[in-house]
């Protein structure tokens, strides 16, 4: 073999070590900070897809409508494995109790959901980042009002309050397709606001809701070309999820560990923050 040949293999080698060191650092860095977010979740009942969306826009760089798909499979995948562990915790039966609370809102959801991702993949990026903006600011507006403004149900006649179910459905369907998350951070406060039911059943019933909106959602997000953002990242994909999934196990055991009172406030902030550096994302 001539020298430059022999040049052009070691150059090849170490370009290839170079990437593999480089992907390798990537996929430590979404594992640790999925767990980050994973944690800041868990210790609010949540699981933080609120809190990756911007990191997937400003940290790993991804496209708007990219980072919404990427949030919402990983969204699903956290959801999914919540189930297991909140159906030990809340009976199946106290679940079932309340099925008319998940029909009245998935009349909603569902609609809501198909017809946000439609939006979502029709928007111009630069409008996209503007609402995903104005949605965090949105989620921290909720989040701040459940924990701090109040959780009374409120006193309405069966028909009105069908009506404002699938009205309230409908809107955060849109938002929880818009942003790829599971909705819980609106959804619980609205199953307690609306039909009286006590926080830690209303937990339960949220993601029984969530789990159906997030698959139409993503249903109608594979009919889009930045679905292959999926294919293409996978690796990517895999390890972010195991990272958010075993942070927000952790951050369920140390739920009331910081007090609300100083942990809510920061997490608002949080989220106040992000909403400018998505605004101002080019």
């Amino acid at each position: 073999m001539t020298a430059a040949g022999e040049g052009d293999h070691s150059q090849a080698r170490t370009a290839a070590g170079t990437e593999d060191a480089r992907v390798k650092k990537s996929l430590t860095w979404a594992f640790t900070t999925g767990a980050g977010i994973g944690v800041l979740g868990g210790m609010i009942g949540l699981g933080g897809a609120e809190f990756r969306l911007p990191l997937l826009i400003g940290v790993f760089g991804f496209l708007a409508l990219q980072a919404v798909i990427l949030n919402k499979a990983m969204s699903l995948i956290v959801v999914l494995t919540a189930l297991p562990a909140r159906l030990l915790s809340v009976p199946y039966s106290d679940i079932a109790a309340q099925w008319s609370v998940i029909v009245n809102l998935l009349g909603g959801t569902l609609i809501g959901a198909w017809a946000g991702a439609t939006w979502a993949t029709k928007m111009r990026s630069a409008t996209l980042y503007r609402v995903l903006a104005a949605l965090l600011v949105l989620i921290a507006v909720a989040l701040a009002w459940s924990h701090f403004g109040g959780t009374g149900s409120l006193e309405l006649s069966p028909a009105t309050r069908t009506v404002t179910g699938i009205v309230a459905g409908l809107a955060i369907g849109v938002v929880a397709a818009l942003m790829g998350v599971a909705g819980g951070e609106l959804l619980i406060p609205a199953i307690v606001l609306l039909f009286a039911v006590d926080i830690k059943t209303a937990g339960s019933l949220s993601l029984a809701v969530s789990l159906p909106t997030m698959l139409v959602a993503f249903a109608r997000y594979s009919r889009d070309e930045s679905f292959r953002v999926l294919r293409g990242n996978g690796r990517f994909l895999a390890a972010m999820s195991a990272g958010s999934i075993t942070g927000t196990v952790l951050g369920g055991l140390l739920l009331g560990a910081v007090p609300e009172i100083v942990l809510i406030p920061l997490l608002v902030g949080l989220l106040l923050l992000s909403s400018v550096k998505v605004w101002r994302h080019q």
